[in-house]
């Protein structure tokens, strides 16, 4: 995957991630983004290993598996902070 489809995964999984785990969380659009990437990682880690696939682009897999692991970023990062 280029930069671009991982900065655009990485809003749009940052995005719904946050408006589905609500709370105070840091930053504005580029905090967003990295919590997308990071989240995207962390999905496509995580389904690869359960066989599920992993993050190839802007697909629904995709995107669920970045919003999943942008989940468990948020959480694990609110009972770090």
């Amino acid at each position: 995957m280029g930069i671009l489809t991982w900065i655009i995964l990485g809003l749009i999984a940052g995005v719904i991630a946050k408006f589905l785990v609500p709370g105070r969380d840091p930053g504005g659009i580029i905090v967003t983004i990295i919590i997308g990437i990071v989240g995207a990682l962390i999905g496509g880690y995580i389904g690869t290993h359960l066989g599920w696939g992993a993050v190839h682009g802007i697909d629904l897999r995709s995107v669920a598996l970045a919003v999943g692991g942008s989940i468990i970023f948020l959480i694990v990062y609110r009972a770090i902070t």
